[in-house]
């Protein structure tokens, strides 16, 4: 009876698993197109003006209320977000109010950028953070001191410093790099560097003290008593115990980049969602701060998923779960 109920029962959690994570993420998508929905509403301004070229262009009262007409504004509030509810639902994110663009061909455009610097940023806050950990955690007193420091220092570290340092050392002294994102690899070092450093510094103090963990815990002790050698030790067992926490908090660690990608592409004149959320933001362009936000969230679920599923492969104690 138990073997034949056993696989029967493994799709069933899996199904199930599916379901609850399908609908939580429809929830997610919900919330946010709900509060940006109300939260750039509370911002001063006409929408009408914002359409019509913003408050500089001197429209007349019968092309702000012709706009509004056409594009619904004239409705209640409640009208209005029922509308934009409907839409969504059916995939058509709108047109940009400011660009006169369709929202979905603006998002296609932008989209790879930042994905590409956030891939590589976090790739490098990594390989940082597993660096820092693994020098710190030699043994003695000095390395210990100098690695939280250094992990407490990056951490706290503004992005717009950060970025601003970048460019007065290793662009106007040393010439080393252009001061704002090329198309060549060149142009992505500095934006790269400049979102990975607070990062590394988060995680590296989360691998340091999970790596101390598992270099006392039964597992490593075991492999020291087969005559295994301590760089074994580190690099086989501690180290993957060591990066559990970390990869669960890889999700986080995305939805801290693209917030930081604001910051940091238009500091550095680089295309891509964050640097089109603050100009949709001041241009009052709401379907195009609903689109940019829904795909930064719908990126982020999925992620987390994929995160989820990574500890799992790398925590047998999960996969037995």
């Amino acid at each position: 009876m138990t073997t034949d109920r056993a696989p029967v029962g493994v799709p069933f959690r899996f199904a199930r698993w599916l379901l609850v994570r399908s609908a939580g993420a429809l929830f997610v998508l919900w919330a946010v197109a709900t509060l940006t929905f109300f939260a750039i509403r509370l911002i001063p301004g006409d929408p009408a003006e914002a359409i019509l070229g913003g408050p500089g262009s001197q429209a007349s009262d019968e092309a702000l209320a012709a706009v509004r007409a056409e594009y619904g504004l004239d409705q209640p509030l409640a009208v209005q977000y029922l509308a934009a509810l409907g839409r969504l639902a059916t995939g058509d994110l709108g047109t940009s109010y400011s660009l006169r663009t369709s929202v979905s061909t603006l998002l296609a455009e932008q989209l790879p950028g930042t994905m590409l610097l956030a891939a590589l940023s976090l790739s490098v806050a990594w390989m940082l953070a597993l660096a820092l950990a693994t020098w710190s955690t030699r043994g003695g007193r000095v390395p210990a001191a100098v690695g939280a420091g250094l992990e407490v220092v990056a951490a706290a570290l503004p992005h717009f410093w950060i970025a601003i340092v970048l460019i007065l050392v290793f662009s106007t002294g040393l010439g080393w790099f252009p001061p704002i994102s090329t198309a060549g690899p060149a142009g992505l070092v500095l934006p790269v560097v400049t979102l990975a450093l607070p990062l590394a510094g988060f995680l590296g103090s989360i691998m340091r003290e999970s790596l101390l963990d598992a270099l006392e815990a039964p597992f490593a002790l075991s492999a020291r008593a087969r005559g295994e050698s301590e760089l074994g030790v580190r690099l086989v067992h501690a180290l993957r115990h060591a990066a559990l926490p970390a990869i669960g908090l890889s999700g986080w660690a995305f939805g801290f980049l693209i917030s930081g990608a604001v910051v940091v592409e238009t500091i550095f004149a680089r295309p891509g969602l964050g640097r089109t959320l603050l100009t949709a933001v001041t241009a009052r362009d709401i379907p195009l701060v609903i689109g940019v936000v829904l795909v930064v969230a719908a990126a982020y679920i999925v992620l987390t998923v994929l995160t989820d599923a990574a500890s799992r492969l790398a925590d047998p104690r999960l996969r037995a779960a």
